[in-house]
């Protein structure tokens, strides 16, 4: 047997495993590192996360993503070069974490990367009816596996995809695990470039579980930032935002767009979601002029109030409902001001309460998925959920 091989069943059989959790979102603000301790799989997990770090995108690596972020036409030379550089840039920055912690590399089982998202296209963005749901996400795994010496799970959403799922949101799997409470009604309501919630019913009935993306969270709040406001990456405290107001004719023209028609669960993006979806929809109302502010407080109101409709339109009783937050979007004060006054009789609270850092969710969730590839049963996730295959996820790569 390879050497490889045997370290991994030996990984495989234990009972405790340290797993980094990788996660770089759509805001290409920095990469997520969860240091986690997870005991068991299946829904006997434990999970402890150890340590966690955001380590910052430099100006120079946001450029050069740019250069293929989201675009229909790009160079693919440049795309061919990302893949490895990008790998080997979180590899340093792995390295640099775990020398901070005072761990050897050796200690760690398993990394999990998601991998940094250049493009995501369902067949109901793209609407060409011979090919089906698809993304792609680089960063290679071998890089990485090699740069770090750690054996790495990598590329999770191509499985998800090639059994019938749109490759996102993945969250359900490591939400199901993690929050999934007999009794209490709960969503996980995450907050990115692109909002997105699992409801797990208290009742436990398998077909009322649902996990879907919503619309734009942060995303195109903060290309607007970006534009408008050299050097800011994001509205801070609302500050813009609270000095406008809500222009309601750009606002119905943003709501009308028909993926808000879609059935949940569905999936989207920025390819969508963006600057130019902003410009056609004031193109289509007439708004020749409007203030920078009246636009940051439009767009704040335009995410919470699809964030609100998706709730109530899944689940049937929003009383004493409890809605779960994490992601960058918990820290905008204006946002989750509407979400409090148009779910009065929620019950708001952030993963903190549930011992897990908000902003480290989506790089736990990935620890997680790393655990069930080498360790879990598909059974865990048959619960015959629309959208949602029973199935492990991620590649594997050797350092040797």
């Amino acid at each position: 047997m390879h050497s490889s091989i045997q370290s991994l069943y030996d990984i495989a059989q234990k009972p405790k495993k340290l797993i980094i959790g990788l996660m770089s979102g759509t805001s290409l603000d920095g990469l997520d590192v969860a240091l986690c301790k997870v005991t068991g799989n299946g829904i006997n997990t434990k999970m402890e996360l150890l340590e966690f770090e955001t380590i910052p995108y430099t100006d120079d690596f946001k450029t050069e993503v740019r250069t293929v972020f989201s675009k229909q036409e790009i160079n693919l030379e440049k795309l061919c070069l990302l893949n490895p550089w990008i790998a080997l840039q979180q590899a340093q920055m792995i390295n640099t974490c775990l020398a901070k912690w005072k761990m050897k590399n050796e200690e760690v089982d398993l990394l999990a990367s998601h991998g940094q998202t250049i493009f995501h296209s369902p067949k109901s963005l793209h609407k060409q009816l011979k090919f089906g749901n698809s993304t792609l996400q680089i960063g290679d795994g071998d890089h990485l596996a090699v740069a770090t010496g750690i054996i790495t799970i990598s590329d999770f959403r191509q499985k998800q995809i090639a059994t019938g799922g749109e490759g996102a949101p993945l969250a359900f799997y490591g939400d199901y695990l993690l929050f999934n409470k007999k009794g209490e009604n709960r969503v996980l309501l995450n907050i990115g470039g692109i909002a997105n919630f699992t409801y797990l019913p208290g009742s436990e009935e398998e077909g009322k579980i649902i996990c879907s993306d919503i619309g734009p969270g942060n995303t195109m709040m903060d290309a607007f930032v970006q534009a408008n406001f050299p050097g800011h990456f994001f509205d801070e405290g609302a500050a813009i935002a609270k000095a406008g107001k809500v222009n309601d004719i750009l606002l119905s023209a943003l709501k009308a767009n028909a993926f808000f028609q879609l059935p949940f669960p569905k999936t989207t993006g920025p390819e969508l979601f963006n600057l130019s979806f902003l410009e056609s929809a004031k193109i289509k109302t007439g708004i020749s002029s409007i203030s920078v502010e009246d636009t940051m407080a439009t767009l704040t109101k335009f995410s919470a109030d699809m964030i609100v409709e998706a709730i109530l339109s899944n689940v049937k009783n929003p009383n004493n409902l409890q809605v779960i937050c994490s992601g960058g979007g918990i820290h905008n004060p204006l946002l989750m001001q509407h979400l409090y006054d148009q779910l009065p009789d929620c019950n708001f609270k952030t993963t903190e309460e549930l011992g897990i850092n908000p902003d480290a969710k989506e790089a736990v969730l990935f620890a997680l998925l790393a655990n069930e590839t080498v360790s879990g049963n598909n059974v865990t996730f048959q619960l015959n959920a629309v959208g949602i295959p029973a199935v492990s996820m991620g590649k594997v790569s050797f350092p040797t």
